[in-house]
């Protein structure tokens, strides 16, 4: 929420950019700024933190720490006594790392981050409203050739 408990927009946009040799990758400008508005706005303390998780797509979704707190309540209400709930939770939490933005507007990712997602050079970075989705460019445009006739019946049933 920003001043006047009005909600924000989220990440809209798709940028492609190179990963460099130490495995960062820059966040693309606009997206930064909606981050910096959001703190400014709330009044709270600078985070330069970002959330990312292995998605099973073969991407790497990227929350702001709000963001990932509305996902960690709902995993804080899972039991650690029912066994599917317990290996949820096991299975979110061992493909989600910690990066912190530096100073360049960059995060640095892991190499088990970046193999997961194919990436060796370049990443497409898609706004997605609450997160940032992290593409390999091939594998990206793969996905959406071979899903093309699918948008008409997906967008049908939740839009």
């Amino acid at each position: 929420m920003g001043k006047n408990g009005i909600k924000m927009p989220g990440f809209i946009g798709r940028e492609q950019h190179a990963v460099d040799e130490k495995g960062r990758l820059l966040i693309p400008a606009r997206f930064r700024r909606k981050i910096a508005l959001r703190q400014d706005g709330d009044g709270a303390s600078p985070s330069t933190e970002l959330y990312v998780l292995m998605a099973d797509d073969g991407s790497l979704e990227l929350y702001e720490p709000a963001a990932w707190a509305e996902k960690e309540r709902g995993l804080a209400r899972l039991s650690d006594f029912n066994p599917e709930e317990r290996l949820l939770t096991t299975m979110i939490y061992s493909r989600l790392e910690q990066a912190e933005l530096d100073r360049s507007g960059r995060i640095a990712l892991s190499r088990e981050m970046l193999e997961h997602a194919g990436i060796e050079k370049d990443a497409v970075v898609i706004g997605a409203n609450v997160k940032m989705i992290v593409w390999e460019p091939a594998r990206l445009e793969r996905l959406l050739q071979e899903n093309a006739g699918r948008f008409a019946l997906l967008a049908g049933r939740l839009v």
